[in-house]
């Protein structure tokens, strides 16, 4: 043994002066917290979280309770208001039709709004469950699937829209609100499901070999019962995470089609229909308030759901936020 030379001396105290403290004592009997309570608690910190929060709330109040913003009728329309300055109880004035302003805003929140959410839950719905399938059983059931998603994820989403609204518009062409929301949520969700299955398939194949689902094999558990109950809720992060942008997305495409003029009804108040109407005053440059009002509230409530898509992502994969 060597010899331990001035200055190289080691000291270790003995074991009753340095007990373990409670703080580093863990509890083996606690049940492990699930993926999602962790990804709650990472959410609660985030400044992100909060904002898009406030927004989408505000926006689900405006949508279900537009009178608690506007008094006003946004369908009366008196040609002696047309372009009249803001006034008391109409804060941005009228458009060249004589009609509030503000009011067609709060209003038009809801047809958007309603075209997005709607779209959004038909194209995950679709999205996974052909994901889900394509990724468990692999196989020429996987070929199939990845080959049809392929196709139609090579069409344009707005092209392939205006199409199918403009087909649909020559045999029906009074549908009321409920049925020309219907077309476009259609349209939108039948070309947009290939991003949601590619997803889902990706994270099946990644999710269906990892040891927990053999366990559950091991115990008796059926190919089928695994799929739903194991693989497919730790396979969603990824799915949520694109949803909540999509249906931001979803909202923009809804303006974009009306503003062409191949979206909702011009009888049905939008915010894709106000932009539309504007477009002559943009050109003229007077007038502006009549566009940049409903502009607006459509970018600030696409930010919001971004806003909210970012901070899931951070929340379900740490990397992620620390890249």
């Amino acid at each position: 043994m060597s010899e331990t030379r001035q200055g190289q001396e080691r000291f270790v105290a003995p074991l009753d002066e340095t007990p373990l403290r409670a703080i580093d004592a863990v509890d083996v009997d606690a049940v492990p917290e699930s993926q999602w309570k962790e990804a709650w608690k990472r959410l609660r910190k985030s400044p992100l979280f909060w904002l898009a929060s406030v927004i989408i709330l505000v926006l689900a109040v405006m949508v279900a309770f537009p009178g608690l913003f506007t008094s006003a009728d946004p369908t009366a329309a008196k040609l002696d208001n047309q372009f009249d300055p803001p006034s008391e109880g109409h804060p941005f004035g009228y458009n060249f039709q004589g009609a509030d302003i503000w009011a067609r805003t709060v209003y038009g929140a809801r047809a958007s709004v309603a075209v997005g959410v709607l779209a959004t839950l038909f194209t995950v719905l679709l999205g996974m469950v052909s994901g889900a399938i394509a990724g468990f059983y692999g196989g020429v059931t996987d070929t199939l699937v990845s080959r049809v998603s392929d196709i139609f994820f090579s069409i344009p989403l707005l092209l392939a829209c205006i199409v199918v609204i403009s087909v649909i518009n020559n045999v029906w062409d009074d549908r009321g609100f409920w049925g020309s929301v219907f077309v476009v949520v259609m349209a939108l969700a039948l070309f947009a499901w290939p991003q949601i299955t590619r997803q889902m398939r990706g994270a099946v194949l990644e999710v269906k070999n990892l040891e927990f689902v053999d366990a559950a094999t091991a115990i008796g558990a059926s190919r089928l019962s695994n799929l739903r109950r194991h693989i497919v809720p730790n396979a969603l992060s990824p799915v949520i995470v694109s949803a909540t942008i999509m249906l931001g997305v979803f909202i923009v495409s809804e303006s974009a089609l009306s503003f062409l003029g191949l979206g909702l009804p011009q009888n049905i108040v939008s915010w894709g229909n106000d932009l539309s109407d504007a477009q002559t005053l943009v050109r003229s440059g007077q007038h502006l308030v009549v566009m940049w009002v409903p502009a607006t509230a459509l970018a600030i409530t696409v930010l919001g759901f971004v806003l909210l898509g970012e901070a899931v992502r951070e929340a379900l994969d740490p990397k992620a936020r620390k890249s």
